[in-house]
């Protein structure tokens, strides 16, 4: 007997995908047989994981319209019309709201905010069910929010309040697609500390402003978790395949929390 894969014959697009949860999400998604389009401001990095997934790879600034665009036209010409869109790339960088200047909120909004907000508008447009285009099985958008997109943290204004925004944009965009018959289920992710790139640069440098040390710094953001550790990509990234496929068929406008304990508190 043929085994499939969960995610056989599905195009994803996945953005962010050069490093971290983004770079797990397409090796998960790999092995579960999608044909992948990974995008990454680092164009070279996810051309370089596209070609030993097997998957097309794309220089992607995901504030650009234009960008999306290009995305979507050369995943329709190369693959079809796009099953999942993983909206995944962000920033988090950290600084006290007196010193936050306007300018830097607005560029951590851009990415983090924004550029989901593209990604949503593009992907609902390439991937909707039409009378000309209709679906058997409902596409999916998921996108990558945050524990601080829940709760809040001091030093993270700019932070929280872009993936605070990614968690309601997520629930009016299932809202429209589910009223509009689109047959695209939206759902977002919320990952606790997870030890990233971005984070494992986030813990240096707190360790080093602090005087505290890289380890001692790690090791208490680690314990802000109830189970004692900080999560890994792979774990994110599992989470993320669940709403990519059919086993989450009855999920739209949901908010999935993957946080070793943290909201819990």
């Amino acid at each position: 007997m043929q085994v499939r894969g969960r995610l056989a014959g599905r195009t994803a697009i996945i953005t962010g995908a050069a490093a971290g949860i983004g770079a797990a999400t397409a090796r998960a998604f790999a092995r579960e047989g999608a044909a992948l389009v990974l995008t990454d401001v680092n164009g070279a990095e996810a051309e370089r994981l596209a070609a030993e997934l097997g998957g097309i790879g794309m220089a992607h600034d995901v504030r650009d319209e234009g960008a999306w665009a290009t995305v979507m036209e050369r995943t329709a010409a190369v693959l079809g019309r796009p099953d999942v869109l993983v909206n995944n790339a962000g920033i988090g960088p950290s600084k006290p709201l007196l010193d936050t200047t306007l300018e830097e909120f607005r560029a951590v909004t851009a990415i983090n905010l924004d550029g989901v907000f593209l990604g949503c508008r593009f992907g609902a447009a390439a991937m909707r069910a039409t009378p000309e285009a209709p679906r058997d099985v409902a596409a999916s958008i998921i996108n990558v929010s945050s524990i601080l997109g829940i709760v809040g943290m001091a030093g993270t204004a700019a932070y929280s309040a872009s993936k605070g925004g990614v968690r309601l944009l997520t629930k009016t965009v299932a809202l429209e697609a589910a009223a509009n018959g689109w047959m695209i289920r939206v759902n977002s992710v919320h990952p606790g500390f997870t030890w990233t790139p971005m984070v494992q640069e986030a813990v240096v440098r707190i360790g080093s402003q602090s005087g505290t040390g890289t380890e001692a710094t790690r090791a208490g953001i680690a314990g802000l978790h109830p189970l004692g550790r900080m999560g890994e990509p792979e774990e994110i990234a599992a989470a993320i395949l669940y709403l990519a496929s059919g086993e989450s068929s009855f999920m739209t406008g949901s908010e999935l929390v993957v946080d070793g304990g943290y909201t819990a508190t």
